[in-house]
């Protein structure tokens, strides 16, 4: 019954990592269209991280996928 417990919160989890990967690269996007005080260098490295986010993403790899987005997000101030 634990196993079953366990797997089911697993599951559950990665569902909300992977509808959450979508919402965090909505956030960057508004972000990075209205994005003042970033250096350049910065702005390419959040570019590089939300874009490895969505490739991850689709590759289903969720919790990789939001550990890069929260690094754009953290690089954008956020």
């Amino acid at each position: 019954m634990k196993k079953l417990l366990t797997v089911l919160l697993f599951s559950a989890s990665s569902l909300a990592f992977a509808h959450n990967c979508p919402n965090e690269m909505k956030t960057i996007d508004a972000k990075l269209s209205s994005a003042s005080g970033v250096s350049a260098e910065n702005m390419s490295k959040v570019k590089e991280l939300r874009a490895e986010g969505e490739k991850l993403h689709k590759e289903g790899k969720h919790a990789e996928s939001m550990k890069s987005l929260q690094e754009a997000k953290k690089l954008l101030g956020i």
